[in-house]
């Protein structure tokens, strides 16, 4: 009898790896929180593991707080606030919808001009908010009725909606990118320490921003290309808006300017900062969320003309030291300042009291909108949701790997045939699967912190494989019949559009983004040229 418990219980301390992600699975599928999910199975599997002697407490006794200081004290994690934040200032200032109204005013006209313009949008968007969720919700509700008034056809708008509102996985600055790059770097030096490299070499966010920018932009002029060829050869499902419609709503110059030039500008101050290596992912989110501050700060519905006009000029200040400190050296207390030199300084000190006045304004300005309170509110919430699954997914990691889930990965992955390809497509195949039914987030930081130290360890590109993640990630989004997007777009859209028609107009842009991937594997240069051209090989 007490051979065959001991027999039992053998057979279970083997098994209890796999049944903890079993287990895990099944409660995020019915519906319990991510985060207590994963704590909650870590810390019952944890025990039994003790019972029966499979685990050992010291894998979580110090190292888990280690974790946690880890994560609470990590600077490229700050930088996920602030992009929420940043994203959510958009959002709630309506700069979002001046944007889509006038993009939609100035390129309606022309055969497939709408569907253009909320492709437009949504890359916009999705440089400068990062927020699927937010993208897709805001496009659906301003832009789905009127393409389906004009005579759009229901599946090519719902599509065109949900293809464009999910670019924000892929486009950077992308919280998927901030949360993937920590955690690549994190796998690629558990990689190389495992080969014996005691100075592994690091991979920043800013190499996988870097290297997610050319695959993105190629993304968004394959669906141009697309819709290009729909309007061309299937007029009917894409008309131009007809020319009274067109007259009543005629974009002005100076319309245009207010509505496309403020994100272009923070877009450009974000991306531009980071990839020049002026600034770091932390520095640069908060730069985007001082610039988005500001933005809706000026905006004619915020505030009294005064508060508006300090907040523009806060706008130009950050302009005038962004082009400062390119051009000059502005450090103090060197031993020699040339009075050019000098003169450069002072006037930085005055753009910086500039950028001071204009942001107290801009807050002013907001609160007095009634904004204040939603904004803190939302930020909060999306913050505290992904902090508690980062403290979650990092109990959960320790006690998997200390039931031996790690070396169970790295067995099955070196079993599948055709090598480190085969393991490539297996776990592609896996992530793609799991994004039917988990959140992008659960994914990047439970899922892929298990398979990614072996991956890498085979010999993978860690930029490449970031960006094949994230182009992945981003494609389980709009894979029906649980496509986040889908959900997100069906929650919005009018009766009359059927969920089919939502089903039916995203396929050919699953395939587009299918395309992608092959070509980036085809092409791993396509992700890793630009890193290496900026930051070295």
């Amino acid at each position: 009898m007490i051979d065959q418990i001991v027999l039992c219980l053998c057979a279970c301390a083997t098994w209890l790896d796999i049944a903890m992600v079993v287990t895990l699975c099944a409660a995020l599928l019915l519906g319990f929180p991510a985060a207590l999910t994963l704590a909650g199975t870590a810390l019952a599997f944890g025990a039994f593991g003790l019972m029966i002697g499979a685990f050992d407490a010291s894998f979580i006794a110090a190292p888990f707080p280690i974790r946690i200081f880890g994560i609470v004290n990590n600077n490229v994690l700050l930088a996920v606030p602030m992009f929420v934040l940043m994203g959510v200032i958009l959002e709630r200032a309506k700069i979002a919808e001046d944007l889509l109204e006038t993009m939609a005013a100035l390129f309606g006209g022309a055969r497939g001009g709408l569907g253009l313009s909320v492709l437009a949008v949504g890359a916009v968007l999705a440089a400068s908010t990062g927020i699927v969720g937010a993208t897709v919700v805001t496009m659906g509700l301003l832009s789905l009725p009127t393409m389906l008034r004009r005579g759009y056809s229901p599946s090519l708008a719902a599509g065109t909606i949900a293809a464009s509102g999910t670019l924000g996985q892929i486009i950077p600055p992308s919280i998927v990118l901030i949360l993937l790059g920590e955690v690549i770097s994190n796998a690629y030096q558990e990689s190389q320490l495992a080969q014996g490299l005691f100075a592994p070499r690091a991979v920043s966010v800013g190499d996988l921003f870097a290297g997610a920018l050319l695959p993105s932009l190629l993304l968004v002029s394959l669906y141009g290309l697309y819709l290009g060829a729909v309007a061309l050869f299937r007029a009917e499902a894409m008309p131009a808006v007809p020319l009274a419609d067109r007259q009543a709503s005629r974009a002005s110059l100076s319309r245009i300017g207010n509505a496309l030039l403020p994100p272009l500008l923070l877009i450009g101050a974000v991306l531009g900062s980071i990839l020049s290596g002026k600034a770091t992912a932390t520095e640069a989110a908060s730069l985007g969320a001082i610039g988005a501050l500001l933005i809706a700060g000026g905006r004619p519905d915020m505030g009294t003309i005064v508060s508006r006009r300090l907040s523009t000029g806060g706008v130009i200040a950050i302009v005038g030291l962004l082009l400062l400190d390119g051009a000059l050296d502005l450090r103090l207390g060197r031993a020699a300042i040339s009075p050019f030199e000098m003169t450069g300084i002072g006037l930085a000190l005055i753009a910086c009291l500039a950028l001071a006045a204009g942001l107290l304004a801009a807050l002013w300005g907001i609160s007095r909108a009634g904004l204040m309170r939603p904004i803190l509110r939302a930020t909060a919430t999306t913050n505290g949701m992904v902090f508690m699954i980062l403290i979650g997914a990092a109990l959960f990691s320790l006690v998997f790997k200390g039931l031996g889930g790690d070396e169970t990965i790295a067995n099955a992955l070196g079993a599948i045939p055709g090598g480190v390809v085969g393991a490539m497509i297996a776990v592609m195949i896996v992530l793609f699967v799991l994004g039917f039914f988990l959140d992008f987030i659960e994914i990047t930081l439970v899922a892929i912190p298990l398979v990614a130290p072996v991956l890498l360890t085979m010999g993978l590109d860690p930029i490449w494989l970031g960006v094949m993640l994230a182009v992945n990630l981003q494609t389980s989004f709009l894979t029906p019949p649980f496509g986040f997007a889908l959900f997100y777009l069906r929650g919005v859209a009018p009766p009359s559009l059927k969920t089919a028609d939502i089903y039916r107009g995203v396929l050919p842009f699953i395939a587009i983004q299918a395309v992608l991937l092959l070509i980036l594997a085809m092409v791993p240069g396509l992700a890793t040229w630009l890193p290496t051209q900026l930051y070295g090989g």
